[in-house]
């Protein structure tokens, strides 16, 4: 039998029974969940989504390497990625586009997956490589699971590529990137981050100094620029999984799988910090997924471009804000929970209406379904958010294949990653 007509016979006995034993069915990879679809038209919507998402794998298993994300089609196509590594640094998307990590310098191999001094890191770990002055593309030997007694303090022009190999940063601080340019982190896992501190900690060859307590983010990004996170899998941190404060600017979250969180994106310090009104975020391609209940991102101040994300998982809200920020949604998905309560995809804090009205929030080509709906605001006129626009957005029917392979990737040596 046909493919086409396999599928159209998928989808027809999938459709009678949504429609008719109440909706609980999953997909693998997560853009459907057990949340109930109340509109037989969304319904109808999401089975001919799948046909044609499913459709499209297949041509690509078959017929091409290529998925429409551009940040993909531009390294993973080769073969030999893991000879030329450094191409990946040119293809970034977005505000962080100019982002080039340790591309300039030589490789550091990563061979031990120990921090027993902070201070005095012992060469070959990761944390002898980050504090390195020269620009370094890091690299591991092997799997590892690093978990890090104090925050990791990176230095600029750096790279931490875990492509090839099963990386985790883990039960233990994580990722600081302050005051520093040109970062590029690339296919790690980074979960169960813990508050460290009160504590000598070498930041440099020739600088340490006492730090106070941090609060157990993921990836935290104080006061820098030319940053990309890209295909990491983030999970189950004690404060936020990424956040950006203190006028950061260019940087792009992209392809990255967020799951199991309560906070899972701050950007921007305080409402009365108004340096902030520098910075510039694109956040594309990613999977927010099982587990989140709110700060999808939650913004302050400046200008982001939400595009071609997957939201299939809120308790609370997907988007929220203060202090007048500018947001660009475009090409998204937004899956709203069961609960009545929560089908919103925005939340607006500390302003009455008279205020947020005003503050300049645009949905543009999204795709809603089971409900979701975003509250929009301010001009709407597309000079607006010329600052907020970072790339083409792509169909939000596409969002399915521009996802698929959100997180860290399995790659291996010699074939396409």
């Amino acid at each position: 039998m046909a493919i086409t007509q396999v599928l159209v016979l998928f989808a027809s006995a999938l459709l009678i029974s949504m429609l008719f034993a109440g909706v609980d069915s999953t997909r693998s990879n997560e853009t459907w969940h057990e949340h109930a679809v109340e509109n037989p038209d969304e319904v109808a919507a999401m089975v001919d989504m799948s046909i044609r998402n499913s459709t499209v794998r297949r041509r690509l298993g078959y017929f091409s390497c290529s998925t429409g994300n551009p940040i993909d089609d531009c390294w993973r196509c080769d073969r030999k990625w893991q000879l030329r590594r450094k191409h990946l640094a040119v293809c970034a998307i977005g505000f962080g586009r100019n982002a080039i990590g340790g591309r300039d310098g030589r490789y550091y191999v990563v061979s031990d997956p120990n921090d027993d001094n902070p201070v005095n890191p012992k060469p070959g770990t990761l944390r002898h490589a980050v504090i390195q002055e020269e620009p370094l593309w890091i690299v591991f030997k092997r799997d590892m699971v690093i978990t890090l007694k104090q925050e990791l303090i990176m230095n600029s022009f750096k790279t931490i590529d875990g492509r090839g190999v099963n990386v985790h940063i883990a039960n233990g601080a994580c990722i600081t990137i302050q005051y520093v340019t040109n970062i590029i982190i690339h296919g790690i896992h980074i979960h169960d981050c813990k508050p460290t501190g009160n504590a000598m900690v070498r930041s440099s060859p020739s600088h340490y100094g006492w730090r106070t307590m941090a609060d157990g983010d993921g990836i935290s990004i104080f006061g820098s620029s030319h940053i990309w996170i890209d295909h990491n899998s983030l999970s189950s941190c004690a404060d936020g999984l990424i956040d950006a404060v203190m006028a950061s600017t260019a940087i792009t979250i992209s392809n990255n799988y967020f799951t199991h969180h309560n906070e899972v994106m701050l950007l921007g310090h305080s409402d009365t910090y108004t340096r902030d009104k520098v910075m510039q975020v694109t956040i594309a391609y990613n999977h927010f997924g099982r587990g989140l209940i709110q700060r999808m991102p939650r913004c302050r101040h400046g200008y982001f471009h939400v595009v071609n994300n997957d939201y299939t998982h809120w308790e609370m809200y997907a988007i929220g804000g203060s202090a007048s920020p500018t947001i660009n949604s475009q090409g998204n998905r937004y899956l709203a929970p069961r609960n009545r309560f929560a089908k919103e995809v925005t939340k607006r804090d500390y302003a009455g209406h008279w205020q947020w009205k005003h503050w300049n929030w645009r949905s543009e080509g999204d795709l809603f379904l089971n409900g979701a709906f975003f509250t929009r605001s301010g001009s709407g006129r597309g000079a607006s958010y010329a600052r907020a626009s970072s790339l083409a957005a792509k169909s939000s029917s596409l969002v399915g294949v521009l996802t698929s392979n959100a997180g860290a990737l399995t790659c291996r040596g010699g074939r396409r990653c």
